[in-house]
């Protein structure tokens, strides 16, 4: 949508876009006294409305700015470029292929749904690459590691392909080390669809379940081990007992001891994507550059401090040198 050329984003706007995001993964979870007492909700004590107004018009107009350069186009009858834009505006305003069930665009679920690709879909990409590369500067023999590994598998290429993301079996230990410590979404929320009785406890149906996925993730009892706090990418590359069920554990939600996207049918409609650009953007940031902290500081002035919002992100932005390597 926000390709080169004419729609594309010049620097200062891609600048406000990241903040804009960052922001508004933070509001949108804060805590809101209307959620608990409806009656306060026109006052809006806290200001939480106002600040998700503000945001969620500034996105509005970012999107709806290539949504009119694209419209005069098509109805002057040039030709479909054949992306997600034009996908979407051939649902606009009529059924699919006839099906009167079919889905039916209009602008509110056109800015809804780019609205949420923009914020959730980059938001969590980049927080969790940020966390990542947050605990290799920390652990400089994990960076070492990561590093000979992708100089072995790529050798002298330099990009990064998918294909290449196979082989590169440390790297995939490193994202589900991140993703362990740091998962995207930190509560998950489910509903009972059935009344059910679990360990003693009785859930009647309907009701709204709170999946507590950091605590889950970082349980001495679940993993088995005296440190599970401690960023060890070693526990997915077959250091346990079982070494082959070891390298097994992924993210579609049969191993319960991971499950950053959840599981079952709430799992996370963009797991395959957000698992395919994690490795590829980490692999591509850690291959082409050598990274090192700020000058006069070392990997213990970086603040890992959470900041909880709709994405589990870094309170304190990571800043650090990049020198490209020739």
């Amino acid at each position: 949508m926000f390709s080169e050329g004419e729609d594309g984003l010049d620097a200062a706007t891609a600048r406000e876009l990241r903040d804009v995001v960052r922001e508004a993964v933070v509001v949108a979870a804060v805590p809101n006294l209307s959620d608990y007492f409806p009656a306060l909700a026109a006052a809006d004590l806290l200001g939480v409305r106002r600040r998700i107004e503000k945001l969620v018009g500034w996105m509005y107009g970012l999107i709806d700015r290539p949504i009119e350069r694209r419209r005069h186009p098509r109805a002057a009858g040039e030709l479909r470029k054949g992306d997600l834009l034009d996908v979407a505006l051939d649902m606009e305003g009529g059924d699919v292929d006839g099906d009167d069930e079919g889905w039916v665009m209009n602008q509110e679920t056109l800015r809804g749904m780019f609205m949420d690709l923009l914020v959730t879909g980059s938001g969590s990409t980049t927080s969790t690459v940020e966390w990542a590369m947050a605990e290799l500067l920390l652990n400089p023999r994990c960076m070492h590691k990561v590093r000979e590994e992708l100089r072995g598998v790529l050798g002298t290429r330099t990009h990064v392909a998918e294909s290449n993301i196979d082989r590169l079996t440390y790297l995939q230990a490193v994202v589900k080390e991140t993703l362990r410590l740091h998962p995207t979404v930190p509560i998950g929320l489910n509903k009972a669809e059935a009344t059910v009785e679990i360990q003693g406890y009785r859930i009647p149906k309907g009701t709204t379940v709170y999946v507590n996925i950091w605590d889950i993730c970082r349980r001495a009892k679940t993993w088995a081990d005296d440190d599970p706090e401690k960023f060890m990418p070693e526990r997915f590359v077959g250091c346990g007992d079982d070494k082959e069920e070891d390298r097994m554990i992924g993210f579609l939600g049969t191993n319960f001891e991971l499950i950053p996207f959840g599981a079952g049918r709430r799992i996370c409609l963009g797991m395959p994507l957000a698992e395919r650009m994690l490795h590829l953007m980490l692999a591509s940031l850690l291959h082409r550059f050598d990274w090192a902290p700020l000058p006069g500081q070392d990997g213990n002035g970086i603040n890992m401090e959470e900041q909880f919002g709709l994405v589990l992100s870094m309170a304190t932005p990571l800043r650090a040198v990049a020198k490209q390597v020739l």
